[in-house]
Order: C-alpha cells, then structure tokens, then sequence
C-alpha cells in the first residue's frame, strides 16, 4: 500500500490541465471545495496518483455538479455540504478506516446522472467482474435500457468529454424541453423518476409529456436494478450507495 507521499509527489501531476478544462468547460460546472484533510484520505484510500485525473480530481475538489447537475461527478467529501454531493468513497462503499488491499467489487462508480444513469471505471476481466469492457474504461448503466454499455474511453478522456459539452451529445435523446429549471437547484443524493418510465416506447413518443418526480437517488437506483433483473433475469450489480 502506497503512501500519500507517493502518490502526491509525482512527475506531470494531472491537475494543471484538469484545472484548467474545469474552468473553461462548455457546460456550466459547479466544482465543490475539497477538504484538504479528507481529499488526501480519498487519495490513500484508492491508491490512484495525482498524474491521473481521478487522482487530481478526488485531492483538489468535493466533487462536481456538471451541465447544470444533470452529471455528477464524485470526488472526496466536500468542505461545504450546502448542496449535497456523496463523497466517491461513500457512494462505493469504503470501509470507514482504510484497509489495505480492499477495492470495490467489479468496478469504481465516479458518477451518476439526474435519471440515475451510472459511470463505472470498469474493475477487471469481463468474465470475472460480470461487466463488459476492458479494466479501466468507462462503462454506463443506462437508464433507458436498463443495461450496460462500454464507452471505449479512460476516467480521463470521458471526464474531459463531458466538460466540453459532451453530456449536449450523450444526452441528446434523455432530454426535454425546460429540464434546466427542473435540475439546477437538486441536491446529489436526488434524481429524477420519469412516468411512463424511462425505458418504456410510451416516454419516448414525448418525454416532455412525461410526469416528473423528484426522488432520493438511493431510490431511483433500486428501482432500475430490480427492473433490469426481472427483464433480463440477471442482476446488473452494485450501481451505488447514497
């Protein structure tokens, strides 16, 4: 197990450029402060550097409210809990006292959408940790079809999609007409449940017909694994605590 030393004091540290592509992000970017003290645990806790931008991101904030919150992106615990954002180490389950060796069971979730859409940073050989994709590549949850989908990117190539306006393209069919004014002012332990749900034809036809409802994300998660389950008669996995 790395020290903090090691894993801060490196050669090309990620957040120059990381800081630089939060600042100038085409969607707006709400970035919580970091606890100094916890963003430093956050980095003992993963063992990732601060060469990546994972590593750069869980030291230097509290994670991020992106696109207005439709995306939120964890990082470690927030030094103001004015506007609610799981910390990545609670939102993953880490044991409350580090412990060597331990990762998460198939994959590091960093982010969820509005609608309960997951991002993991796939954990392994598909046929071990039950998720397609390669070890390190960025795979979603959709919630429209209840199933996996590998994006064919890093944490660092898919974070600096998203800032450039990247959730425009990725969402450009999750979306309606006013969603802004619905999303803005949520808290990150909140999403969005849709009526007709989201992975019915019925939504589709219009979703801005749809009923909306506010709900605990802890909820909408349940939700959407149980439905996969009974569609597909197989369990998607852990998609998160909150």
């Amino acid at each position: 197990m790395r020290e903090l030393s090691e894993l801060i004091e490196v050669e090309d540290p990620a957040w120059p450029v990381l800081g630089e592509e939060l600042r100038g992000a085409a969607v707006p970017v709400d970035v919580r402060d970091a606890d100094p003290g916890r963003g430093a645990a956050a980095l003992v806790q993963t063992q990732v550097t601060v060469r990546s931008f994972l590593g750069a991101f869980l030291l230097r904030t509290g994670g991020a409210f992106v696109d207005d919150g439709w995306l939120r992106v964890y990082g470690s615990p927030a030094a103001d809990d004015s506007r609610r954002l799981p910390s990545l180490a609670r939102v993953n389950n880490y044991p409350p006292v580090t412990v060597p060796g331990w990762l998460p069971q198939a994959g590091l979730i960093v982010a969820h959408d509005v609608l309960g859409g997951a991002f993991v940073v796939q954990g392994g050989p598909a046929e071990q940790v039950g998720l397609p994709g390669q070890p390190g590549e960025v795979i979603y949850f959709a919630p429209d079809s209840l199933r996996w989908e590998a994006l064919g990117s890093g944490y660092g190539a898919w974070l600096s999609w998203m800032l450039a306006g990247g959730t425009e393209e990725f969402y450009e069919n999750l979306r309606w007409p006013g969603w802004r004014d619905e999303v803005r002012d949520l808290d990150g332990d909140r999403g969005l449940t849709l009526y007709p749900p989201l992975w019915s034809a019925e939504a589709h036809q219009d979703l801005g017909a749809t009923s909306r409802r506010i709900v605990a994300m802890a909820e909408l998660l349940d939700l959407e694994r149980e439905t996969s389950a009974q569609f597909d008669e197989a369990d998607p996995g852990f998609l998160g605590a909150l």
